[in-house]
C-alpha cells in the first residue's frame, strides 16, 4: 500500500495545498485522542456516557497499523480506524475535528475505506454508529450505505450499515 493517499490538491493563492491520508504513527497518538474527544463530546449527554470511539485504545490501534490520518500542511484534520474483517473492510471509527466539519473530510476518509476494500479485493465496507448519533443515521445512507441491522452491544444501541462496492 502506498504510504500516502492524496485526497486533493487545491491551488490557494500563491501555493499548492495538498490534503493526504497516511498511516498514523506513534507521534500522532495525542492528536488522534484529542480529535476523538472533541468530535464525540457532543454525544456524551445524549448517550449518557462516553461513546465507544472516545475510549478506544488508540495506542494499540496505531501499533496495529489500522489508524490513518488525514493531514493538511502537517496538521491532522481527522482520522479513520479500519481493518479487513470477513468479507469486508470494517470501519471502527471515523472522526473529524469539529472546526473541520463541512469540508468533506469524513466523506474522503470513508472513500479511503472503499479504496482499501477494493485494494484488498473485498466487496464491501461496513460500520456502525450509536442510534443516538442521529446525524449519522442520515449521513451514511446519503454516502451509499444501507442499514443492515440494529442491536445492543457492549452497552450501546448500535445501528449497522454496509456499502457494497
Amino acid at each position: 500500500m502506498p504510504s500516502e493517499w492524496v485526497v486533493a490538491i487545491v491551488a490557494m493563492r500563491s501555493y499548492i495545498h495538498t490534503m493526504r491520508i497516511r498511516r498514523a504513527i506513534s507521534a500522532d497518538l495525542d492528536t488522534v485522542k484529542r480529535c476523538a474527544e472533541e468530535a464525540y463530546a457532543k454525544y456524551v449527554p445524549r448517550i449518557g456516557k462516553k461513546p465507544a470511539p472516545m475510549i478506544a485504545d488508540f495506542a494499540a490501534q496505531i501499533a496495529a497499523k489500522i489508524v490513518h490520518v488525514m493531514v493538511d500542511d502537517g496538521s491532522v484534520l481527522g482520522f479513520i480506524v479500519l481493518y479487513p474483517l470477513d468479507d469486508h473492510v470494517h470501519v471502527a471509527n471515523v472522526a473529524v475535528f469539529p472546526e473541520q466539519i463541512g469540508r468533506g473530510i469524513g466523506g474522503e476518509l470513508l472513500a479511503f475505506a472503499e479504496h482499501e476494500a477494493r485494494r484488498l479485493e473485498l466487496p464491501a465496507v461496513e460500520l456502525y454508529t450509536n442510534e443516538k448519533m442521529t446525524e449519522n443515521l442520515s449521513i451514511y445512507p446519503h454516502l451509499g450505505f444501507r442499514e443492515i441491522g440494529r442491536r445492543k452491544q457492549a452497552g450501546f444501541s448500535r445501528v449497522y450499515f454496509r456499502k457494497n462496492l
